[in-house]
């Protein structure tokens, strides 16, 4: 049986749906006529509108792509066409130096090729909407090359610490620390842990299920005896028939775990946390390569750190999410 969808993430499909429906409903003459339009007038906020619904419609999860998905293409889009302006390129002919140049001033400007390589993705993705609605042949984002980099993303963006953890857990509040837990321990990403449904969590067996993971894929994590613990503390407090949960100024449904479910606000109420401890908060995703790196450090198995932290690829984990000692082979060369 399927899992039951939240309000708030079946409204918003529900408004990514209509938002398409405002270009598909449209004839092939007029859909291509009002992107050429919009592309003639440089109209950002058509031509987001376009690309958005083409990626709802045409896209690998269409009207279930996920809101950050969505944002993302959405900025990264904006910001091709803030740049095209600058430089008077013209959108449905362009230049066959003008994507690559694109590349070039976002890395001579100091944006690293990771990031560079999601501004390219979106401004494909806005070719491809103007493609779609027969406004343009042109293709010109697909033989841009954007350099490798090479430095391990656990380096780049390093776990937090077992030191900053416990001075911001004895800062935190009860959510903030119900919700670092969920990360550090069980590695959860933030949006799996703001749509966690009470029912998702069994403290006696100590495990959670995430229904709603990256990929719309679920799966069944393991609780550490401290989180299983904060769990039951958690529920005593906020679960259904608890103090909190019946204070009547709750804004969410009944049934989450979390009175907020947008990252942005836990990011507000975790900042508060790490700035009262004196730790500078490096994201939600610091919590997870700690989960990470300190599971493969205990067991060596990257195949189950991965399956931990729902990565489909052991390669996701290996590069930015789990790192072994330095002198992790030490006691093996001993006796040579």
């Amino acid at each position: 049986m399927d899992a039951p969808t939240s309000l708030p993430l079946a409204l918003a499909r529900h408004t990514l749906l209509a938002r398409t429906r405002e270009w598909t409903n449209l004839p092939d003459d007029e859909l291509r006529r009002r992107a050429v339009r919009a592309a003639g007038d440089r109209d950002t906020l058509a031509l987001v509108s376009l690309t958005t619904a083409h990626l709802a419609h045409q896209g690998g999860s269409g009207v279930l792509t996920s809101r950050r998905t969505i944002e993302a293409y959405e900025l990264g889009a904006r910001q091709f066409l803030d740049y095209a302006a600058g430089q008077a390129l013209n959108l449905l002919r362009p230049g066959r130096h003008d994507a690559q140049s694109y590349v070039n001033h976002m890395l001579a400007a100091g944006r690293k090729p990771a990031g560079v390589q999601l501004k390219v993705a979106a401004a494909g993705a806005l070719y491809r909407a103007l493609r779609w609605a027969g406004a343009t042949d042109a293709d010109p984002f697909r033989d841009v090359r954007v350099p490798r980099d090479r430095t391990p993303g656990i380096v780049k963006r390093p776990p937090y610490s077992e030191d900053e953890l416990a001075d911001v857990l004895e800062s935190a509040d009860v959510q903030v620390k119900f919700l670092l837990f969920l990360t550090a321990h069980a590695g959860l990403r933030i949006s799996e842990a703001l749509a966690l449904h009470w029912d998702d969590l069994d403290e006696a067996a100590r495990r959670v299920q995430v229904r709603s993971g990256k990929g719309r894929k679920a799966r069944v994590v393991a609780l550490s005896t401290s989180l299983a613990r904060a769990a039951r503390h958690y529920r005593r407090l906020y679960g259904p028939g608890g103090p909190e949960h019946t204070d009547g100024r709750r804004t969410t449904p009944q049934d989450h775990v979390f009175r907020y479910h947008h990252p942005m606000t836990a990011r507000y109420h975790a900042e508060k946390a790490f700035q009262a401890a004196g730790v500078p908060f490096r994201g939600f995703h610091a919590g997870r390569k700690y989960a990470g790196t300190r599971l493969l450090r205990q067991i060596r198995d990257f195949g189950r750190v991965a399956a931990h932290l729902g990565h489909e690829s052991v390669d996701t984990t290996r590069r930015g999410y789990a790192q072994l000692a330095a002198d992790d082979l030490k006691d093996d060369l001993s006796s040579w």
